[in-house]
C-alpha cells in the first residue's frame, strides 16, 4: 500500500512541476494554482506513505537508501511549502520542486527492504538523520535561490530583459531567501552532524570517523559555515553567497550518493 502512495505522490509532484514551468511560462494564475494544489496533495499522500512505512518497520524511515532517498525528498517539499507559504514566491516552485520529484523517482528504483536499527542508538540515530536531512533540504532551496540569483544577475549584466527577468524576484529578495535558508540549515545540519559523531564515538570509540563517506560530511559542513559566518564576518552575501550555496549543494549530493552506496 506505501509503494502505491508514493507512485500517487511522484505523479502529484511531476503534475507540479510541468505547471510550475508552465506558469513560469505563460503567467496564468490557473496553473500557478493547479501547481500548488498538486504539490500540497502530494505531500500529504507521501506524509501518509512515510507514517505506514514507519509503523511496518518500528522506525524511522533512515535506514536504507530507498528510506534515506523518501525521506529526503518528502524534506524538500516540506521546507519548500513553508517558504511559499511564508514569502509567496510564486515563481520558487519551478526550481525547487523537481528536485523532490527526481529523488522520489530515484527512491522507487532502489531496493526497498528494510534494515533494522540498534535499539540502543535508535532514538539517537532518528534525531541525527532528520536534522541532517531537513539541514540538506533547507540548502536544497538555497540551490534553487542560488540558481535563480545568477539566472537574474546575467540578464541585469547584459541588459537583455527576457520575460523571466520580469518573472523572477529581486536579487535583493532572492539574496535575503538564501541567507535565510543557509541561516536556518546550517545551525540544524549541525546539530545533526554533531549526534553522528556522538553515535560514531559511542559505537567505534573515535569522535570522526575518516572514511570516504564521512570526508564530504565535513567538507559539506565548512562549506555552509564559511558561507553562514561568511555573511555576518566579511558580508559573503549576493552573487558569491549564491555560487557558495551551489557548490555547498553539490558536496551535499556527493555526501548524500557515498551514503546511498
Amino acid at each position: 500500500m506505501q509503494e502505491k502512495l508514493f507512485i500517487i505522490a511522484l505523479f502529484c509532484y511531476l503534475i507540479s512541476s510541468v505547471k510550475y514551468f508552465l506558469y513560469l511560462a505563460f503567467r496564468r494564475k490557473l496553473l500557478f494554482i493547479v501547481a500548488n494544489s498538486s504539490v500540497a496533495a502530494g505531500f500529504v499522500v507521501h506524509t501518509a506513505g512515510l507514517v505506514m512505512r514507519s509503523i511496518q518497520t518500528g522506525q524511522g524511515p533512515y535506514t536504507s537508501g530507498y528510506e534515506y532517498t523518501l525521506f529526503f525528498s518528502w524534506a524538500i517539499i516540506l521546507v519548500y511549502l513553508i517558504v511559499e507559504i511564508r514569502y509567496r514566491i510564486q515563481d520558487f516552485g519551478s526550481f525547487v520542486v523537481p528536485m523532490g520529484f527526481l529523488l522520489l523517482v530515484y527512491s522507487l528504483t532502489l531496493p526497498s527492504e528494510t534494515v533494522a536499527a540498534n535499539p540502543a542508538i535508535k532514538l539517537s540515530l532518528t534525531l541525527h538523520r532528520t536534522l541532517s536531512f531537513l539541514g540538506y533540504s533547507a540548502f536544497a532551496l538555497a540551490f534553487g535561490a542560488g540558481i535563480m540569483y545568477l539566472l537574474q544577475e546575467r540578464q541585469l549584466k547584459s541588459k537583455k530583459f527576457g520575460p523571466l527577468f520580469y518573472r523572477l524576484p529581486s536579487l535583493e529578495v532572492i539574496d535575503d531567501i538564501n541567507h535565510k535558508l543557509v541561516a536556518f540549515g546550517f545551525p540544524v545540519f549541525s546539530i545533526g552532524f554533531i549526534t553522528g559523531s556522538m553515535l560514531a564515538l559511542k559505537g567505534k570509540g573515535s569522535f570522526f570517523s575518516w572514511q570516504l563517506s564521512t570526508l564530504p560530511l565535513m567538507v559539506t559542513w565548512i562549506i555552509y559555515g564559511g558561507l553562514f559566518t561568511g555573511r555576518i564576518a566579511v558580508g559573503l552575501r549576493r552573487k558569491k553567497a549564491a555560487v557558495w550555496a551551489i557548490i555547498g549543494f553539490l558536496s551535499v549530493m556527493a555526501t548524500y550518493f557515498l551514503h546511498v552506496y
